[in-house]
């Protein structure tokens, strides 16, 4: 199986992996900088928390925007 298509559950409570948070991150249209917003744009709430340490590791290591473009 190719590394992309494996994907890890980062939200227990909301189903939600590392891949939909990424995504999230790459295509919002303004930049996501908080768990709390992160979930906001995938439509859900933070339940429990113990995913947002995670969430916090997958943003700070997010690509820089282009601003070329804007």
């Amino acid at each position: 199986m190719p590394e992309s298509a494996l994907r890890m559950i980062i939200c227990s409570c909301n189903v939600v992996s590392d891949h939909d948070i990424r995504e999230a991150v790459t295509s919002a249209d303004a930049e996501l900088n908080s768990t709390a917003q992160v979930y906001n744009c995938l439509g859900c709430l933070v339940h429990c928390g113990l995913c947002s340490r995670s969430v916090r590791r997958i943003l700070r290591h997010k690509p820089l925007r282009d601003l070329s473009s804007a």
